[in-house]
């Protein structure tokens, strides 16, 4: 017989936001679990250079951030255990968590599951993923030295990638269906002065194009239709908050993620969400580490029998 493991907080979600929550509940004594179905970091860890998280002027790769909370968290005692999340009920004055390796009690949980790539649904991009398609420039960018890529979308996240592949490629071409980027000035600045990058506005893909690897796109802009030649697609065209497993659970919002307090706290009591999984997120990695705090303070003293 399996014995049900037991602890005061549990945190599901290992990216900035989760491993900052375990660190927080662990050091104000709490036995927390970090519950993760990958390794840790969330999506920081694809990025090569975070130049605005505090305290690190020259940057700090994303890959080497999320392993330094997780070291923190650890030595405050937060225990982690890579599993994957099946559902979550309240049960006997708590939540009990299912798991592919087994169930756990917790007198209180924090989502922290952040969010997925929200993909362009349309021909070709499914099928080539991996082959041309892809989410992860720092992965990818180092096999297409010379080639021609393609970066659907003009926020933080598309700019931020362009300039890691302009390290690679020989020509980067960033589309976006805004007639301009919405990404932070900093970002425009250097991809304008970039003499590889060069941004094209009021543009949709319509399909992605090519049998075994990307080869090319079709593209709609200004009422027009027309291909474009290119060896691989990277798409950031948003996010979507991986949060289905708390339908009927917490208050969503539209776009499914979780309505909470400015304490984190959700609709239920005894359930916290911090970082992209939450409504009206900056989705910043600083943010999220403020909210991962923010929650665990929270938790702790929504225990203590403090809800204010």
């Amino acid at each position: 017989m399996i014995t049900l493991q037991e602890f005061d907080i549990v945190v599901v979600g290992g990216g900035v936001a989760g491993l900052t929550a375990g660190l927080f509940s662990a050091r104000r004594g709490r036995s927390t679990l970090l519950l993760e179905s990958v390794m840790p970091g969330g999506h920081v860890g694809s990025i090569v250079k975070i130049e605005d998280f505090p305290g690190f002027p020259e940057g700090v790769a994303g890959y080497d951030l999320g392993p330094m909370i997780q070291e923190q968290a650890a030595n405050a005692g937060a225990e982690f255990q890579m599993a994957e999340l099946q559902s979550i009920a309240a049960k006997d004055g708590g939540w009990r968590i299912s798991t592919s390796d087994g169930e756990i009690q917790a007198k209180a949980v924090i989502v922290a599951t952040g969010s997925s790539n929200r993909l362009l649904g349309v021909p070709g991009e499914e099928r080539l993923v991996g082959k041309g398609v892809s989410h992860c420039a720092s992965c990818d960018g180092p096999m297409l030295k010379g080639r021609k890529v393609i970066v659907m979308g003009a926020g933080d996240s598309g700019l931020q990638e362009a300039l890691t592949l302009a390290e690679y490629a020989g020509e980067v071409l960033v589309m976006d269906q805004s007639a301009e980027p919405t990404a932070q000035e900093t970002y425009q600045q250097r991809v304008r002065e970039h003499p590889k990058i060069k941004i094209q506005g009021n543009s949709v893909i319509e399909e992605i194009l090519g049998e075994s690897v990307v080869t090319g796109v079709r593209v709609r802009a200004n009422g027009s239709t027309f291909e474009i030649a290119a060896d691989a697609v990277f798409v950031y065209i948003g996010l979507q908050p991986n949060t289905a497993f708390l339908q009927g659970i917490a208050d969503l919002d539209d776009a499914g993620r979780v309505r909470t307090d400015i304490c984190m706290r959700a609709s239920a009591a005894g359930l916290f969400a911090a970082g992209d999984a939450r409504a009206d997120s900056a989705s910043q990695a600083v943010s999220a580490a403020g909210d991962g705090a923010t929650a665990a303070i929270a938790a702790d003293r929504y225990l203590k029998g403090l809800n204010k």
